[in-house]
């Protein structure tokens, strides 16, 4: 161990260091101090397990030193050798955690069995903090949390297949001991219309109220339960050898079921389960989580609140599932509608391409081309007039980023219901007021804005619209060009500023210039005067 020797009069300083067989008795003499602020400066990098200190020293006292290590957490032990036989510094040494309070002139055998008390406690102390026990303990702490990576890690193909059993052994997961494995994955269904934003606030303390009631009433079956990277709650289900795998596949489905039922009845809102198929180990998990994902996403087809199993798409199936849209009456009749803003005739059009395609999609698949293909119309429409489609959309533009949200009929339906409304309404409005809507936006913009740096290609972009087509209606609406009317606006509030009293500088930073020099130069050029005689005028005339 590392022992600091502390102790003014060198004599006694050298005498300790040299008279005493440290390295005998395994100690590592690591520095000495004459003072108490010497001292604290070497422990704290050198850092001694123990230090044999004075207590009368200049400067800081041994005493004080005692109260710093221990207030600081230096977790060192301090032996007192001290010349004074006083019973208030004795206790003053036990407070502060010193081991042992020896009197002068102590001898090396009487030293050398105080380092050893000191050096015995530490050992004590680490074997406690650092112990089989202690570690044990928080290894069996950290367990459930590394099954639940190790589970996740499998989900995205991190580990190759000969890996899963050998890392589940290291995490203490019996993997072996079952001949048949299921999968399935948990979720809360997508929201009705006006319930969204309900959803993206709590979204993670549902997906982990579904957690727990799916956790409570699984306990002590043979499956293990965890939640994936989105949040869903995933359970990986091992049977027997002895049971068939439809009956397998069947109880599964019913105990789903119940889950779902605990889940409406304790949350006051649906949630599905997809489930896969079946695999002789649990190798081919990530498999297994792939189809019980592709079950669950039939919800869009099928509805809410139900437990789904997997089934494989025929071939039928799949070239009806590839085979590109072909072009509708009905289709263009919704585009026609929306261009010109007759809301009645676009909603009439919408019922009309509802039930020609999406009432009649047989899977997830055909849903979620349908609904590109209608989406794809929305943008176009937007871009050739170049409408703001994030300002048009509102609330509801998200889903055009994120279309895997819409995970339900009924949700799909209320979301472009929604999304016709606004598009008939924006394109009423613009021809009604000839483009005025988009400058007032961008004027409105300007003034809030007039401390920062202004430009059209970053306002064009803010505004979802092509920058030449805003410059060409910029200067049609105002009279003036983007970048003459932002100047004409700073220079218009820097003047009222100043003649309010406000400072040169403070004038520059509230009109977006970051150096008055170049302020001063622009003013002086766009007013003729600097802004200093403008503030020299202005307390002329208050005078």
């Amino acid at each position: 161990m590392k022992l600091m020797i502390v102790e003014d009069e060198a004599k006694l300083r050298n005498s300790l260091v040299t008279h005493i067989p440290w390295e005998e008795n395994g100690f590592e003499i690591i520095g000495t101090a004459s003072n108490g602020i010497e001292a604290l400066r070497l422990m704290e990098t050198k850092m001694p397990d123990i230090a044999i200190v004075d207590i009368q020293m200049p400067d800081m006292d041994g005493l004080e030193l005692a109260r710093r290590v221990r207030d600081g957490g230096l977790g060192l032990k301090i032996i007192i050798l001290s010349g004074l036989d006083n019973f208030e510094y004795a206790q003053r040494a036990m407070e502060y955690g010193v081991v042992q309070y020896l009197l002068k002139p102590a001898g090396k055998l009487e030293i050398m069995e105080a380092v050893r008390v000191a050096a015995g406690q530490l050992r004590r102390m680490l074997d406690e903090k650092h112990g089989r026990e202690a570690l044990l303990r928080k290894w069996e702490e950290h367990l459930p949390r590394l099954r639940e990576l190790y589970w996740q890690n499998c989900l995205s193909g991190k580990y190759a297949s000969w890996e899963i059993d050998r890392k589940g052994d290291e995490v203490q997961l019996d993997l072996r001991g079952s001949d048949q494995y299921a999968l399935a994955v948990i979720d809360i269904d997508p929201l009705l219309e006006g319930e969204e934003r309900f959803l993206q606030q709590d979204a993670p303390l549902l997906r982990f109220s579904v957690e727990c009631i799916a956790g409570e009433y699984f306990h002590g079956m043979p499956c293990h339960l965890f939640p994936d990277a989105k949040g869903a709650t995933v359970v990986v289900f091992a049977g027997s050898s002895g049971e068939p795998p439809d009956e397998f596949l069947l109880r599964i489905h019913l105990q789903l079921v119940k889950v779902l039922t605990n889940v409406k009845e304790c949350l006051k809102v649906t949630a599905s389960a997809g489930i896969s198929g079946c695999a002789g180990s649990v190798q081919p998990v990530q498999r297994l989580y792939r189809e019980a994902t592709s079950a669950l996403n039939e919800r869009a087809a099928l509805g809410p609140n139900i437990a789904i199993p997997f089934r494989e798409r025929r071939d039928d199936e799949e070239e009806a599932g590839s085979t590109a849209e072909r072009q509708t009456a009905s289709r263009k009749e919704l585009e026609s509608a929306l261009e010109t803003g007759d809301f009645e005739r676009a909603g009439a059009a919408l019922d009309t391409w509802w039930e020609e395609r999406m009432e009649h999609a047989g899977s997830a698949e055909e849903i979620r081309e349908q609904l590109l293909v209608v989406c794809s119309l929305f943008v176009r429409t937007a871009h050739q007039h170049d409408w703001p489609l994030k300002q048009l959309a509102g609330d509801d533009y998200v889903y055009f980023h994120d279309l895997p949200r819409l995970a339900e009929k009924s949700q799909i339906r209320q979301w472009l219901g929604r999304i016709v409304r606004c598009f008939a309404g924006y394109a009423a409005s613009c021809r009604k007021s000839g483009g005025h809507h988009t400058i007032k936006t961008v004027l409105a913009l300007i003034e809030s804005e007039i401390d920062k740096e202004l430009n059209l290609y970053d306002v064009a972009d803010r505004m979802y619209v092509n920058s030449s087509y805003l410059s060409r209606l910029f200067k049609q609406e105002t009279g003036k060009t983007f970048s003459a009317y932002v100047l004409e606006r700073k220079m218009e509030h820097a003047k009222s500023a100043l003649l309010r009293g406000v400072k040169v500088y403070d004038a520059a930073s509230m009109t977006g210039y970051g150096h008055v020099s170049y302020f001063t130069k622009v003013f002086r050029k766009y007013w003729g005067v600097s802004p200093g005689e403008i503030k020299h005028n202005f307390g002329t005339q208050r005078a």
